[in-house]
């Protein structure tokens, strides 16, 4: 469920019960069926399928039946009566490391947590294949990229000013975050050049004027994966609290990257440096003011430093 970003999640803890020897199958059902969408504000396509040769296993309905039991009253009753018998696992937190202590059930979540596959991302990596675009702006300027100090920056707007979404996902990716995010690269990256990619490129045009800024407006619609592509090109990464930006960063193979995060992807979280530093190992995380979050494993105390 979700969009490309949490697809691409789903597939990589896929994967990873998968390099474990344990059998997994996808549930793709919520793409397929019309109605199991009805509450989302925007209705999502099974995107998986615009990468290379990517190869995965669905379960059919009787599969997921046999996980789930049966549906309607007499499902829910039985389930509520022997509740060993309940086998649907919810994501409610950040991480759920119990999940692989599971031998039989049906997980449902957007396993956003880089923990949850960190150690296979070479796999993944290798697994995860953006088709040869003829477009020739993004030719020449992943040609480009591989010259320069290159950077991305990811700003989501679009359908996070929705004032639904904007309550839970806005005021986190603030003005003070970029701005912080480009002094750390300036500070540790000799002459960078930013790449910006955005859905509100007006905006970028607005905000972002020097020579040193370009301004990636060309993929649009069905081509607008190869966003993500671009942002891999890059050898180093601001993210925005999307997952489109966070696998752009991932499927960088750069070594030594700088990767830049939120201190949190949503509203409802609390902003916990130890935890975030745990779960996301080797990012910079940085707070809607501008602050870097220092780990634990290098100070005696937390502390949250402005730049």
């Amino acid at each position: 469920m979700g969009g490309l970003g949490n697809q691409m999640q789903q597939y990589a803890l896929y994967e990873k019960f998968r390099s474990a020897g344990k059998e997994t199958k996808l549930d793709i059902s919520w793409f397929e069926d019309a109605s199991m969408q009805e509450k989302v504000l925007a209705r999502r396509s099974l995107e998986l399928n615009q990468f290379e040769h990517l190869q995965y296993e669905s379960c059919s309905p009787a599969e997921k039946e046999s996980v789930l039991g049966r549906n309607g009253f007499a499902g829910k009753l039985e389930r509520k009566l022997f509740p060993s018998k309940n086998k649907h696992f919810y994501e409610s937190g950040i991480y759920h490391p119990e999940i692989f202590e599971k031998t039989d059930a049906y997980l449902e979540g957007h396993w956003a947590c880089e923990k949850y596959y960190h150690d296979i991302m070479p796999l993944l990596q290798e697994k995860i294949c953006f088709p040869n675009s003829q477009n020739i702006l993004n030719i020449n300027t992943k040609k480009q990229m591989e010259t320069e100090n290159s950077v991305s920056i990811h700003i989501r707007r679009g359908d996070y000013l929705d004032p639904e979404n904007a309550a839970m996902f806005g005021g986190i990716c603030t003005g003070d975050y970029y701005k912080a995010a480009e002094k750390y690269i300036r500070d540790h990256v000799p002459d960078p050049h930013f790449y910006l990619f955005s859905d509100d490129t007006a905006y970028l045009r607005a905000n972002y004027t020097g020579t040193e800024y370009t301004v990636v407006d060309w993929n649009k619609d069905s081509d607008s994966f190869y966003d993500m592509e671009l942002m891999s090109c890059c050898r180093h990464n601001i993210c925005a609290n999307s997952t489109f930006s966070f696998w752009g960063a991932r499927l960088n193979k750069t070594e030594g990257k700088i990767v830049i995060r939120p201190a949190k992807h949503k509203n409802s979280q609390e902003i916990n440096p130890r935890m975030m530093h745990e779960l996301w190992e080797n990012w910079v995380i940085i707070d809607g003011d501008g602050r870097i979050a220092v780990s634990y494993t290098h100070l005696t105390l937390p502390t949250i430093y402005s730049v």
